[in-house]
């Protein structure tokens, strides 16, 4: 599985992070039991490993999982 796109956001009626990965047009949600006060590496882990197990329901498929975090520039386009 190639995630396209990943977010984390916290759903209060859960009382857990939602992580939200997107591959081509499916997406999957996934819950993940980061406490709420997790710092920004803590919940990019906790997404890295959601990915990573989503990947191998049905068994191992990788070996590694590389992740790549870019930051927004003076011309990138804004959300």
């Amino acid at each position: 599985m190639t995630a396209d796109r990943v977010e984390v956001s916290w759903d209060p009626s859960k009382t857990k992070w939602l992580v939200r990965i997107q591959s081509g047009e499916e997406v999957i949600r996934r819950y993940c039991d980061a406490p709420k006060n997790a710092d920004e590496q803590a919940l990019r882990t906790a997404a890295a490993k959601t990915v990573r197990d989503k990947s191998e329901e049905n068994g191992k498929i990788v070996e590694k999982v590389d992740s790549t975090f870019m930051a927004l520039t003076d011309f990138s386009s804004r959300p």
